[in-house]
């Protein structure tokens, strides 16, 4: 009987580069047009030649013209991409046809500056509603194209380029063995408010010197988004421009499905990224103090579990009692009531980590300072269990801070 493989998330993950055969770069081109033109604002994603690639795409009915760049030139099941380019500053968004040209031109114009004969995916995050200066945009693709290297140091520069509000860059990677070779799965992402699936105003990245074919890579990102990024929230707000990409260079010579146990290997890898990332995108959340894992179970389907997650998750009662360290468990009840899935409170749990505060709908009133202590954490769990089925579903939320308020007033 084969043995499981062993998935691994590494200390320390170095971005894209992580991953042999990609090679990334990166430049500062002045896109926000606030005269720093030493902040990074313009990266490039490449193997050196066309390779396989999948995207996961924003489900809003207002999408920037590089969602739907990507998804055009991801239509067809056989697609070999030359890379992803990437702006920051500008999400070129609500930009109507004049837009879609400019996404264009920064695929044309990155095919041209690494002389690679297949279209590069774009993406862009910052301000909605303006044209991309475009004379900086390419001329910050060529710098960018300049500096492709196949180094850490290069890859850390673009997980910098990609970041908005971010406070920090946001890195993960995965390994097994397999057959004598390392198999690797690295990833970037940028992300921390406009948050809330599907998706969230995030830009994820994901590589692998596996060879995969466009079907598998597109089944294997969707599986692990579902779980991961389509399971977070800060504020509440879905974005115009969420993008997660995943690319396969078939460096290692070896594929998912020549066995059983090296593709589920594959799918843990890319899980295991997608759910790193996801958590260091809630914890980045703008002006955020705290993260609480939402555990919601005993419901009568997942559907259920997760109307009752995202109805406690995006309270903005309940994130603001957070915020403030009170353990007000009745704004967790209320919120979950009004989920509307039939929830009887005879039945209904509550437990701030292991301590309980609502059994069978008894409060559990001795707890409280335990309570107090455990809400006073920055990071921990509330369990909601209605006892009423098998559905279960986990969420990744914040609190809401004044600071959130005043950083969010205006641009």
């Amino acid at each position: 009987m084969s043995q499981k493989i062993s998935v691994q998330l590494i200390d320390e993950p170095q971005g894209l580069s992580d991953c042999p055969g990609f090679k990334t770069g990166a430049a500062a081109c002045d896109i926000r047009g606030n005269g720093k033109h030493a902040q990074l604002d313009m990266a490039l994603l490449t193997a050196g030649e066309p390779c396989n690639a999948a995207g996961v795409f924003t489900q809003n009915d207002v999408c920037a013209a590089p969602v739907h760049v990507c998804r055009s030139i991801l239509t067809s099941p056989t697609v070999k991409v030359g890379g992803v380019v990437i702006n920051s500053g500008n999400a070129n968004a609500a930009t109507g046809e004049p837009g879609m040209v400019d996404a264009k031109e920064m695929s044309a114009v990155s095919q041209f500056e690494t002389g690679i004969g297949a279209p590069f995916l774009v993406c862009s995050t910052g301000r909605i509603g303006r044209r991309l200066p475009m004379e900086k945009v390419n001329g910050g693709i060529a710098s960018a194209a300049r500096t492709l290297a196949e180094s850490p140091e290069t890859s850390l520069q673009v997980a910098d380029a990609i970041l908005t509000s971010d406070t920090r860059r946001k890195c993960a990677t995965a390994r097994f063995q397999y057959k004598t070779k390392t198999i690797t799965v690295a990833g970037m992402a940028k992300g921390a408010g406009m948050i809330e699936p599907n998706m969230a105003t995030m830009l994820a990245f994901l590589t692998t010197n596996l060879t995969v074919d466009n079907s598998t890579l597109k089944d294997t990102l969707t599986q692990a988004c579902n779980k991961t990024f389509n399971r977070i929230s800060i504020d509440g707000d879905m974005s115009t421009n969420d993008t997660v990409l995943l690319l396969a260079n078939g460096q290692s010579g070896l594929v998912p499905q020549e066995s059983p146990e090296l593709l589920q290997a594959f799918r843990e890898a890319v899980y295991l990224v997608c759910d790193a990332l996801a958590e260091k995108i809630v914890g980045d959340g703008e002006k955020v103090t705290k993260l609480i894992e939402l555990i919601v179970e005993g419901c009568p389907s997942e559907a259920d579990a997760e109307k009752v997650a995202r109805a406690v998750g995006n309270s903005l009662l309940v994130k603001s009692s957070w915020y403030g360290s009170d353990p007000n468990w009745g704004r967790l009840a209320d919120a979950a009531g009004y989920a509307r899935i039939g929830l009887d409170e005879s039945k209904f749990d509550i437990h701030y980590d292991e301590i309980p505060a609502l059994l069978s709908g008894i409060p559990q009133d001795s707890k409280l300072t335990e309570w107090k202590q455990i809400v006073a954490k920055k990071r921990f769990r509330i369990t909601l269990n209605l006892n009423q089925g098998n559905g279960q579903f986990r969420l990744l939320t914040t609190d809401l801070s004044e600071a959130y308020v005043n950083f969010n007033k205006s641009e």
